[in-house]
């Protein structure tokens, strides 16, 4: 060493270097992170981040949208076009085993003139996705006021930080804990509750029924009905990115990247389907469960169909509480993932210096080799985002949208610019589509735009402040000060990913 100044040698194959490691220095990036994960650990935290019962919230008013044949099928659709994207990401991680991931790859892919527009863009789509995403789970919020849900809120948000603080490994270890939690618990709720439940609905019920709520939704149209009534597969299925986000600390990135998007798409989506299926055919009676005067006010029709069947046949509600907790143990694993991935996705960005107060929230902790300071700039945004449920119900929906939006709309950018790169400036890894490339991206990108679209309409009619779907406003408001900061400042001296390695003169 000398004048601060590390050098190293970039023979790194005599040395054995990770596969991923060499390629993460070809890109211009130093290992500053711990390299130790495995793929199991890996696919471990995004099956978490994922959740296979996500989506629990919203199945009571995508079920009364259009009925239950659209919310069955909808989700096989979704999984249908969820792969072309899948596919799609894995390719480019396969490239790019960053954890800057989205927005690295869109820098990279669009080439040195758009490169750092097409950057900044996805690095804020994807941050607001991340962030937001960290709480958007209601999981139990309908049994509490408002000011106890926001305790428990901020609890489990304080809780998730702290855990996030230490080793990536104390994550993985509980990643590992929530894989084998989600399919033990899964397997249980969705052969016993039907088991269970005194009648089953018939199965030309749940794939045919189609019936829409107009007095209860305002929505008479029955293409509008679907879409909304699909919303919840949208939601359910993305996350899988969270794997791209640990690749470098993950052994092996340029395949186990891949291999854990893909895997975490198809264990979700079987898992998924199981379970709304179990769900609907053990509804009891379908009416009662949106009686404002049934055991759950009406308000969260699973845990309504979980208690009809337990109390129904047993007479008391000891099952129901141990699903629900199963359920609700699965929020927990999803926010504690969630956080590891928005920390990284922050990490990265300041790392780039882009955003505010950069040398602070790229800092890494000496001991454990995580971004500690992301990680609680990440909870503390948000606790705030979570504030105003104190005063009206409607902000969950916006924050799901915002999350959805955000998450998925980072997604487009790269696979976009993946659609209409040349083919020779792409250096491919060992996960590589070839001629399918464009087909396949093409699809994927279609696919978000409809996503995106999809979250930004209004879900209730007549529109009313407390009906109103906010994240149109809330999306608008960001991204217009985003384009302005762009248009006066941030173009001058953001250039998208900032090497800080030298392989040409083998300068750290």
């Amino acid at each position: 060493m000398g004048s601060g100044v590390e050098r190293v040698s970039i023979d790194q194959t005599a040395f054995g270097i990770d596969s991923a490691e060499k390629r993460l220095n070809e890109l211009g990036y130093k290992q500053e992170l711990r390299r130790e994960m495995t793929f199991f650990k890996t696919l471990a935290i995004t099956f978490s981040s994922m959740a296979v019962f996500i989506g629990t919230p919203l199945y009571g008013s995508s079920l009364r949208y259009a009925g239950p044949a659209s919310l069955i099928w909808g989700w096989v659709v979704v999984t249908f076009f969820t792969w072309f994207v899948g596919i799609a990401m894995a390719e480019i991680c396969s490239s790019f085993p960053t954890t800057g991931s989205l927005y690295f790859w869109a820098a990279h892919l669009a080439g040195p003139k758009w490169g750092p527009f097409a950057s900044w863009c996805c690095a804020w789509l994807e941050t607001i996705g991340a962030v937001s995403g960290i709480g958007n789970n209601k999981g139990g919020g309908y049994f509490a006021s408002r000011g106890v849900f926001l305790c428990m809120y901020m609890g489990f948000t304080i809780t998730w930080a702290v855990l996030n603080s230490f080793a990536l490994q104390v994550i993985a270890f509980l990643g590992i804990i929530s894989i084998w939690w989600q399919v033990i618990g899964g397997v249980a709720v969705i052969v016993i509750l039907p088991l269970v439940a005194q009648q089953t609905q018939s199965a030309s019920f749940v794939f045919t029924h189609f019936e829409t709520s107009p007095e209860a939704t305002g929505i008479s149209s029955k293409p509008y009905a679907v879409i909304l009534s699909v919303l919840l597969s949208n939601y359910c299925l993305y996350g899988y990115d969270t794997a791209a986000h640990l690749t470098e600390e993950t052994k092996g990135a340029d395949r186990t990247g891949p291999a854990a998007i893909l895997s975490s798409i198809g264990i979700i989506s079987v898992f998924g389907w199981a379970y709304y299926l179990a769900l609907t055919f053990s509804i009891q009676d379908f009416n009662y469960l949106y009686d404002v005067n049934n055991e759950t006010a009406g308000a969260l029709v699973p845990a309504q169909i979980i208690y009809d069947a337990f109390h129904g046949r047993y007479h008391n509600s000891t099952g129901a509480v141990v699903f629900l907790c199963i359920i609700w143990g699965s929020f927990f694993f999803c926010g504690l993932s969630v956080t590891a991935c928005a920390a990284r996705v922050v990490y990265a960005l300041s790392r780039d210096n882009g955003i505010p107060f950069s040398p602070i929230w790229r800092r890494i902790h000496p001991k454990y080799k995580v971004p500690t300071n992301a990680v609680w700039l990440c909870a503390t945004i948000s606790i705030i985002l979570g504030l105003p449920i104190l005063k009206l119900d409607v902000i969950f929906t916006a924050i799901v949208s915002i999350s959805t939006i955000g998450w998925v709309g980072g997604y487009a950018v790269p696979i976009f610019a993946r659609l209409v790169m040349a083919e020779k400036n792409f250096k491919p890894g060992p996960f590589y589509l070839g001629r399918a490339r464009r087909p396949i991206c093409l699809v994927a990108f279609l696919w978000i735009c409809y996503t995106c679209s999809a979250f930004l309409l209004p879900t209730l009619y007549p529109i009313q402040w407390k009906t109103f779907n906010y994240a149109p406003l809330a999306i608008g408001m960001f991204f217009t000060l985003i384009m302005l900061w762009w248009a006066f400042d941030a173009r001058k001296w953001f250039k998208g990913p900032v090497r800080n390695i030298d392989l040409q003169n083998g300068h750290i």
